[in-house]
């Protein structure tokens, strides 16, 4: 052994400073396999997740009274990087997640009928080229980065590109060249849902237009104010001159969105509203996406973690993954996923998850198939969810059916999305709150459900150690009685898992006869229990707890 340590040694030494990087290239650690077919994705809100620097929470003057749950709450990069480090979503099984925005939000508020609200959820954007200070700063963000790809986590940032934030007393509306103030959108065909705004006092990106604009005014001067002009003016020149893109009101938008793929890191974006863009617009803002991320890595060759490409994850209101690749307009289907998207959010699993276990997983089996083989050189992806922020029905509000829940959501095929406390079953019932406000409650870690959170970690990380799972073939074993066994069989990109999954059944000591999931198995283990089960004849005897049964190979 110690020749080895001596051999690798003068390796290091012989090889020469201006070859450092080669060293950090060998003594790094291979990165897990990961399939984004089959993440599983974390989705928090970052000012209602965990409040690591207090400094930063009155940093910016947002003091007038609010709504319940309307406000800023005071969590940022700093909270979320705490959690990174105690393990927090590792021990969730968690290999991806989704923040929203993280750019400098408007500095007003505004009430319309739900109470004084200002822009803690990051979808209402002042000035897309600087970090939101509530949050912390950017080099906070890369830091938080880099600590999630140390634990073998992928980030996803939410992006938003057809609408500013709302007009306000400390935020001029942009020019009228930039943006509509109206009419608001009717959802009558394509055209009424993409021209058009989404609510009032929301202006609408003029996405549609060819005509080369200034820069607002408000935004040249705060640029000026803060000292960056010049840098920004820089590198807007490069990015024309490199991209050969007009300078339209979306383009420039464009620029300022990638650049956080190509300044950070992050591994992919998750695109709000995609229903109001143009398809052209998409596919633009899809190859710089990933054309930015090319940059990063090729900038960032130590940093870099994996060769996959930058990852593109639609929110389609009201996509269903059951009707295929396209989303029907009533004036016709378009396919996004042509336009460089490579998942969308699936709107229709909430109400399958009525259904008894066996008919879900072999739903979801089927649909996960039809988007592979519809277009097979372009495989689409879903992610399921059973509550989100903005999603008024979800699945289980009062948390009545927690364990369900993670069940279900944990071993159907597709992606997941576990929202910010569904591990905790953090109630989305907060009285006293108007409209989605119910939805965005301050995590609680300390009064959590600790047996509901304990479930949802054994199958998270049963789920994230074995792909098969989220991108395995589906097939039903013979059952009789309540529940359903199932088997997952995974083999892409040379890599071979098979697993084989209980949920839905009685708790007790059940036999199960394995031979055709595992046929030379001496010993398997039951990952829910953490137990090693003998096979004798072909059959194990499992304990069966909260429904579930997870066996793998030992």
């Amino acid at each position: 052994m110690k020749k080895y340590l001596y051999l690798f040694l003068i390796l290091v030494v012989t090889i020469s400073c201006k070859d450092s990087a080669v060293v950090e290239k060998i003594i790094a650690k291979e990165p897990a396999y990961f399939d984004w077919s089959a993440a599983n994705v974390y989705f928090l809100l970052t000012d209602r997740f965990n409040n690591g620097d207090t400094s930063n929470d009155n940093i910016i003057d947002r003091s007038k009274e609010t709504g319940k749950l309307r406000g800023f709450e005071g969590g940022d990069f700093a909270g979320i990087i705490q959690k990174i480090d105690e393990g927090y979503f590792t021990d969730l099984g968690v290999n991806t997640i989704w923040l929203t925005p993280i750019w400098e939000q408007i500095h007003g508020g505004v009430d319309e009928g739900t109470g004084f609200t200002y822009a803690f959820h990051g979808y209402w954007a002042k000035d897309w080229t600087a970090v939101e200070p509530s949050y912390g700063t950017m080099e906070e963000f890369k830091t938080l980065v880099e600590k999630a790809h140390e634990k073998d986590i992928r980030i996803l940032l939410d992006v938003v590109i057809n609408h500013t934030g709302p007009v306000t007393e400390q935020d001029p509306v942009w020019p009228e060249e930039w943006v509509r103030t109206g009419p608001g959108c009717t959802y009558q065909n394509q055209t009424t849902a993409v021209t058009c705004t989404l609510t009032n006092n929301l202006p609408d990106i003029r996405t549609e237009s060819t005509e080369e604009v200034d820069l607002p005014e408000s935004l040249i001067a705060k640029w000026k104010k803060e000292g960056r002009y010049e840098q920004e003016i820089k590198e807007l020149d490069d990015f024309f001159t490199t991209s050969g893109l007009m300078r339209t009101p979306v383009n420039y938008i464009i620029k300022w969105v990638t650049d956080y793929a190509r300044e950070t890191g992050v591994d992919g974006f998750r695109i709000d509203t995609v229903k109001h863009v143009e398809e052209s617009v998409w596919t633009t803002f899809n190859e710089q996406a990933k054309l930015a991320y090319d940059q990063w890595k090729q900038n960032n060759p130590t940093k870099t973690v994996h060769d996959d490409e930058f990852f593109i994850l639609g929110e389609l209101y009201g996509y269903s993954a059951v009707n295929g690749r396209s989303y029907d307009f009533s004036s016709g289907e378009v396919d996004y996923f042509d336009s460089g998207y490579d998942a969308m959010i699936d709107f229709g699993f909430k109400y399958f998850a009525n259904e008894d276990y066996k008919a879900l997983f072999k739903k979801y089996d089927s649909i996960r198939k039809n988007l592979l083989t519809e277009k097979p050189k372009d495989p689409a992806y879903f992610m399921n969810y059973i509550s989100s922020h903005d999603d008024g029905q979800p699945f289980d509000p009062t948390r009545e059916r927690a364990m369900e829940s993670a069940t279900k959501l944990m071993l159907s095929p597709g992606m997941s999305q576990i929202y910010y406390g569904d591990e905790i079953a953090r109630s989305l019932v907060v009285e006293e709150t108007v409209g989605d406000a119910t939805l965005r409650s301050v995590m609680d870690f300390d009064n959590g459900n600790q047996e509901v959170l304990k479930h949802w970690q054994q199958l998270g990380k049963f789920r994230n150690k074995h792909k098969s799972v989220g991108a395995g073939e589906h097939f039903s074993l013979s059952h009789e009685g309540e529940g359903t066994l199932a088997a997952r069989f995974y083999n892409k990109n040379g890599h071979e898992d098979i697993v084989l999954i209980g949920a839905g059944l009685p708790d007790g000591l059940m036999e199960i006869d394995v031979t055709k999931v595992f046929p030379k198995a001496k010993r398997l283990r039951n990952a829910y229990t953490i137990k090693k089960l003998p096979v004798v004849n072909g059959k194990v005897t499992v304990m069966v707890k909260n429904g579930v049964v997870l066996l793998e190979k030992m």
